[in-house]
């Protein structure tokens, strides 16, 4: 009967540790369940906004042309005795270029100071002649007729002596010109004429032609649109031009890479090309090595001004909506995402130049934005940027002109 008792005591014991055992698992389970339901917010990296100083400039495509162009012609006729330079080499201002045939203009100049010594010559016994006449009129002894006369032949003779004297001059002028000389110092051009060969005064074709390349003008156009949107944009107190470096141009060659001496911006046209739009602007670039030759494609970095409260962020902060609206996604106080509208300027290396649509100070997400969704509490970190090898270079102060959607 004990035993009985006991056994049943123990069967009663080990139930009630059972159902105990039961009840810890099931609301371990309900526990973890629980945890479970509650979704962990996502985390994003992200970037406080702010200002800085950022000097925009554009890229506008241009041609070189030479600073200064002579085409040598022959200013008398005759025979080409001599070319005395070598085609493509550097000539100095008076270098003689060409010897025509000086004997027919020698013996013009023998002529005509000949000529010249003639008249001299004559002169003396007229003027005394006329000094005796005037003298001899007040006694009355010749008449006023014979004393015009004498008068007469002495300004004759006089303008005689100039007259003589002028053609003396231009022989002389003429037998210069047989030595066609360099007006400019610069690079020459191939020659259009041999040894022996005749030419003419004036005549159309050049005999060849010199240039000065250094400096050189860089001539590059700017659409008009781009040109009043400047202006709108300095009216409007987003652009500072008081700038010292505002004048300095950076040229690129047509494969991309730097001119190593900046230019300096000299000239703009006030006339508009009607058929492309755009106007003249006129760089002159130092060019001591023959680097840029005349007529080579290149591009001018052109400084627009600096915006003094530019706001940069990565361009993979900004995704665009199905009509191509520009968007970004802010963390509010409470870590809750809200999409903001923003209008982007252009691209400036990795980054975009924000023109409104942002704050100083407000926290946007770089890193995570395929994760979350307007209205969802997020956790945040600090974007880390990695610096690429083709980033190493950029400066991302400077903005280069890059339009995006029409400043949408």
């Amino acid at each position: 009967m004990q035993q009985n008792t006991m056994a049943d005591k123990l069967f009663q014991w080990g139930l009630l540790l059972s159902i105990l055992a039961g009840a810890l698992f099931l609301a371990a389970c309900e526990k973890s369940q629980k945890q479970a339901a509650v979704p962990r917010a996502p985390e994003v990296a992200i970037i406080e906004v702010a200002t800085q100083p950022v000097t925009l400039t554009t890229q506008l495509p241009g041609r070189t042309s030479a600073f200064r162009i002579a085409e040598i012609r022959p200013q008398v006729n005759g025979l080409v005795l001599k070319r005395l330079f070598t085609e493509g080499s550097e000539v100095k201002a008076g270098d003689v270029l060409y010897q025509i045939d000086p004997s027919p203009f020698k013996a013009a100049l023998d002529n005509a100071e000949a000529s010249h010594g003639r008249a001299k010559a004559n002169l003396p016994a007229i003027r005394l002649r006329f000094n005796r006449y005037q003298e001899l009129l007040g006694s009355k002894a010749i008449s006023q007729q014979e004393f015009d006369d004498a008068e007469a032949a002495l300004k004759q003779a006089e303008a005689e002596v100039r007259y003589t004297q002028a053609a003396v001059d231009a022989a002389r002028i003429n037998l210069g010109f047989t030595r066609i000389t360099a007006p400019i110092s610069g690079r020459t051009g191939r020659s259009s004429i041999t040894d022996g060969a005749l030419v003419g005064a004036y005549q159309v074709q050049a005999l060849t032609t010199i240039q000065q390349l250094d400096p050189i003008y860089v001539d590059v156009t700017q659409s008009t649109s781009e040109l009043l949107r400047l202006k709108r944009n300095v009216a409007a107190g987003r652009l500072n031009q008081s700038n010292a470096n505002m004048n300095k141009v950076q040229i690129l060659f047509d494969e991309g890479t730097t001119y190593p001496l900046e230019g300096m911006l000299k000239f703009q046209d006030v006339t508009v090309d009607p058929t492309t739009g755009s106007v003249i602007l006129r760089i002159v670039v130092p060019n001591p090595d023959n680097l840029l030759l005349p007529g080579m494609f290149v591009r001018a970095v052109i400084q627009e001004g600096v915006n003094q409260q530019g706001i940069l962020v990565p361009q993979q902060a900004v995704s665009r909506d199905p009509k191509g609206t520009p968007l970004v996604l802010v963390v509010d106080e409470t870590n809750k995402v809200n999409t903001r509208v923003v209008s982007v300027d252009r691209a400036i290396g990795d980054q975009w130049l924000i023109q409104s649509g942002l704050q100083p100070g407000e926290r946007i997400i770089v890193e995570g934005i395929q994760k979350v969704r307007p209205g969802a509490v997020v956790t945040t970190v600090p974007f880390q940027a990695q610096t690429s090898a083709n980033n190493a270079g950029d400066q991302p102060h400077k903005a280069a002109a890059g339009l995006a959607n029409g400043g949408n």
